[in-house]
């Protein structure tokens, strides 16, 4: 007696790893989706703050993405920019800023953080005696 009724085995087997396959891809786009509107709300529902801060850290996240179409090697890069501020409590919050606005901040540099949430507002640097 044949377990699989005279198919041939790969035939039955393939089918059911694609499809598991596909759950797994299909639900790992969902739980970023939801994760990510779920954030936004969490952000939309938290208040808007403006406090005294300094920026202790930069650092960035490069992600490299190889293609393949008709024959042609095509690799693409993204960089996430993020700078860890640290409040007069002590505290530290890591946030996710563009490259503009990374650009224009560096270690040290104290003044007023604006947030709400996991958002970044903007940054205010206090005007030392040499900036005026």
């Amino acid at each position: 007696m044949e377990p699989f009724y005279g198919g041939d085995l790969i035939f039955q087997i393939v089918p059911i790893i694609i499809g598991i396959i596909f759950v797994i891809v299909i639900g790992g786009i969902l739980f970023n989706i939801f994760n990510g509107i779920g954030q936004w709300r969490k952000n939309e529902q938290s208040p808007r703050l403006s406090v005294p801060a300094v920026v202790k850290s930069k650092r960035t996240d490069v992600s490299r993405h190889a293609n393949h179409h008709d024959h042609h090697h095509h690799v693409s890069s993204s960089t996430r920019y993020y700078v860890t501020f640290e409040f007069e409590s002590g505290d530290r919050s890591e946030l996710h800023l563009s490259g503009k606005e990374y650009g224009l901040l560096s270690e040290g540099d104290s003044g007023v953080l604006d947030f709400q949430g996991t958002r970044y507002l903007g940054f205010e640097r206090n005007r030392s005696a040499q900036d005026s």
